[in-house]
């Protein structure tokens, strides 16, 4: 594996530096739109893009990730639903596995399909445990797995599965509540977590504002994803709030 993008992200984690991340799903926006949300995602501070979905109605993947390739200069990085969800164009792949849930589809499952794929594009796959948070309502990626979220309620049981995890090699945790999420994941939960790894923490699903954002960091998450906010009238104004908030938490 190279550790090229790992590296760089690891490396800003421990100088303090903390990132935001935008979301961007093929099947919700047009490539021009998609193109003018790269670019504003840039001109806002925004460390990386990434790119997937639970399910891709669009067959336009390959054309999405160069249109955001031409529009910005930040990284592109895969975040996908499953192993048809690759391309050669981006700059690395967050490669999944499901450690919240028991299903071994997507504890191993589709990695092994996507694996001779991505060791013929030269893909750097970044092996990142995924956790499913309950957020009030069943989330697309709960459905598609067919896997029940960690409680709320319950943080030492989330910190237990991102240990074992980072045991197990994995260089980032991904705490997500979920696309649309009634309820983001809680602070108490995060701090859980940040107690017991090392590795960098990314925290996603129902951040919808900067005070949200400030909670989730302050807790101990390092990266910071949007994505549905940009469906919002006010969606651009909305990021560049959260990745001032970002920076601000930042260590210069």
């Amino acid at each position: 594996m190279s550790a090229t993008m790992l590296g760089q992200i690891t490396k800003n984690v421990t100088k303090g530096k903390k990132l935001y991340w935008v979301l961007l799903d093929p099947d919700d926006f047009s490539l021009h739109d998609a193109a003018m949300i790269a670019r504003e995602s840039q001109k806002c501070g925004a460390d990386a893009i990434l790119v997937g979905g639970s399910l891709l109605y669009s067959n336009h993947f390959d054309n999405f990730i160069q249109t955001l390739k031409k529009a910005c200069t930040i990284p592109v990085i895969l975040f996908p639903g499953d192993a048809t969800q690759l391309s050669a164009y981006a700059d690395a792949l967050l490669y999944l596995s499901l450690v919240s849930g028991r299903n071994p589809s997507n504890l191993i499952g589709e990695h092994v399909k996507a694996a001779p794929i991505i060791k013929q594009t030269g893909l750097e796959p970044i092996p990142t445990a995924y956790m499913l948070i309950e957020s009030g309502a069943v989330s697309s990626v709960e459905f598609m797995s067919n896997t029940r979220p960690l409680p709320r309620s319950k943080p030492e049981l989330a910190a237990a599965h991102a240990l074992a995890a980072q045991y197990m090699g994995m260089g980032l945790v991904y705490l997500e509540a979920g696309s649309g999420a009634q309820l983001s994941v809680p602070p108490e939960l995060i701090a859980a977590v940040r107690k017991w790894v090392d590795i960098p923490i990314i925290v996603g699903g129902g951040i919808r504002d900067a005070v949200t954002a400030k909670e989730k960091l302050d807790a101990g998450a390092d990266i910071i994803v949007t994505g549905n906010v940009l469906q919002k009238e006010d969606g651009i104004s909305i990021m560049k709030d959260i990745a001032a908030e970002v920076r601000r938490q930042s260590k210069s």
